[in-house]
Formats: C-alpha cells, sequence, structure tokens
C-alpha cells in the first residue's frame, strides 16, 4: 500500500514546534523578526508571501510583508535590504521570487547579510552548506522542508540512491548537497538529459522539480520508491498538478507526496524554522 506523505500534519507538527520556542524566546522579552519582500503583482507570488506573513503572525513573531511595484529601481530595493540588515529586530530577511527582469537577482541576494538570510542562498550560506561546514547556518526552505519529509517516511538516507530531476539553484542544488552530506548517492538530471528514465527507474528517492506538468510516469519510476514532487502547475482548468502524475505513480511508489498538500506547506513551515534559528543563534 502506497504511503501518501502528508505535507500539511508534518508542516502544522512542525509549526507547533517552533510556536513553542517563539513563546520561550518571548519570555525573555525576545520576538523574531522576519521581512518578506515583494516585488511586482505576480498572482502567485502574492499568495506565497501572504501565507507566509500570516503564519508568521499566528505563531507570534514580528513580522513584516514589504511591497514595492514592478518597476522598482535596484537602488531601491539595496537601500531597504540595507534598512532591515541594521534592524536589530528583524532576523530574516526573504525576497519573493521570481523578480521582475530589470533586476539584477544576484546582487539583491547577496546584500542580505549571511546571519539574516533566511533562505539560505548567500553565497557564503552555500558555500558552509557545499563544504559541509560545521556550526549554525541557513539552507534553502524548501530543500530543508523535503529532508525533514524524507526523514519522516524513512528510516535511513545514507547508502540511497537519489535521482533529481532538475537543476535549480533554488531547491536541486541545495537538496543535492543535504543528501550528499547524508552518504547519500545523488544523481542531477533536466530535460536535456539524454534516457532520462534510466536515471529516474534506478532511484530509491526520486525527487522532480523540472516545472513541467505530469512529467514523470510509473514506467518511469522504480517499484518501491520515495517520490517527491516539488512542481506546482496550474492547468487550463485552474488545477494544481505537480510535475509527476500523482495517479499513476503511486501505483508503484511505496512513499509519494501529493500536490498540493506535499512540498508546499513544508516550505512555509521550514521558513518559520529558519527565522527562530536565525533569532537564537545571533542574539
Amino acid at each position: 500500500m502506497t504511503n501518501i506523505i502528508d505535507g500539511r500534519k508534518i508542516a502544522k507538527e512542525l509549526n507547533a514546534k517552533t510556536k513553542k520556542r517563539v513563546e520561550k524566546l518571548n519570555a525573555q522579552g525576545i520576538t523574531p523578526g522576519i521581512v518578506v519582500i515583494l516585488i511586482g503583482d505576480n498572482p502567485a507570488s502574492i499568495i506565497y508571501t501572504r501565507n507566509k506573513h500570516r503564519t508568521a503572525e499566528k505563531l507570534g513573531m514580528k513580522s513584516i510583508l514589504r511591497k514595492f511595484p514592478k518597476d522598482v529601481s535596484q537602488t531601491e530595493v539595496l537601500q531597504a535590504i540595507h534598512h532591515y540588515n541594521d534592524d536589530p529586530t528583524i532576523h530574516a530577511i526573504l525576497i519573493q521570487l521570481p523578480l521582475p527582469k530589470h533586476l539584477n537577482q544576484t546582487e539583491l541576494i547577496e546584500a542580505i547579510a549571511p546571519e539574516k538570510d533566511v533562505d539560505g542562498f548567500n553565497s557564503r550560506n552555500v558555500g558552509k552548506l557545499y563544504n559541509n561546514e560545521d556550526g549554525h547556518y541557513p539552507v534553502s526552505c524548501t530543500s530543508r522542508g523535503i529532508m525533514t519529509l524524507l526523514h519522516s517516511y524513512l528510516d535511513k538516507i545514507e547508502g540511497k540512491n537519489v535521482t533529481i530531476v532538475g537543476r535549480s539553484i533554488l531547491v536541486s542544488r541545495p537538496l543535492q548537497s543535504l543528501l550528499i552530506n547524508e552518504n547519500a548517492t545523488v544523481t542531477m538530471v533536466s530535460l536535456h538529459t539524454d534516457n532520462i528514465d534510466y536515471y529516474t527507474k534506478h532511484a530509491d528517492i526520486l525527487v522532480v522539480a523540472a516545472g513541467k506538468p505530469n512529467l514523470i510516469k510509473k514506467d518511469q519510476v522504480k517499484p518501491g520508491a520515495t517520490v517527491i514532487d516539488v512542481g506546482i502547475n496550474r492547468t487550463a482548468n485552474h488545477h494544481l498538478v505537480g510535475d509527476v502524475d500523482f495517479d499513476d505513480v503511486k501505483e508503484v511508489a511505496e512513499n509519494i507526496t501529493p500536490v498540493p498538500g506535499g512540498v508546499g506547506p513544508m516550505t512555509i513551515a521550514t521558513l518559520m524554522q529558519q527565522t527562530v534559528d536565525l533569532c537564537e543563534w545571533n542574539r
């Protein structure tokens, strides 16, 4: 029988733990603070930032949603980032992606103080993850959320063959490092890979983050595999689907995430977790 990995349930449990940590800090006169920077009017980004803002407030954090018009200048956004870098009541800064094309994403992310870079995209934090450094530093919230899901359903990750479909710097590459750091054998492929089925069918853990709806079918999946679907795609009739054909693949997978209700809730819950992490690490 296939296990449907319940991201909402695990996220709820994680949020409950985070709330207790916030209450403990509150008792010491400390309130974790996060600012989410939203640029433009992308409908999906508006929904995501609103959910992040509301969740932070619900957990007792200070939450600021800083909005800019889509034609904002690079200088204006940089000034805002520097302002929050210097604000001792803000412990976490997040820039909602994607950005309008005229903005330099790399420069903006690099402007965030590494100790406030809650999504772990600053090159200093990326380097620490890549080098598997000891100590405290943030990593990609989605990638860490995926690791939490895997640990909830698997006894171990060490020794597993993992295939990641997709090569984004936001999810796939940090996830690759997290998995390698736990002694998994990781192969990363893309839509340009020849004979992609060979790699997907040999994976004990298959993570799909390619941005193509219903890309993976059951004949591409190893029986008994754990399948993590990172994709969020809206169909012509406005339904949300992942990069995995869920109804088809669940016939062969041992564990599988649904869309919605799988990885998505874990991203926000992990963002809250890491905001409190940053507050505790840097106070």
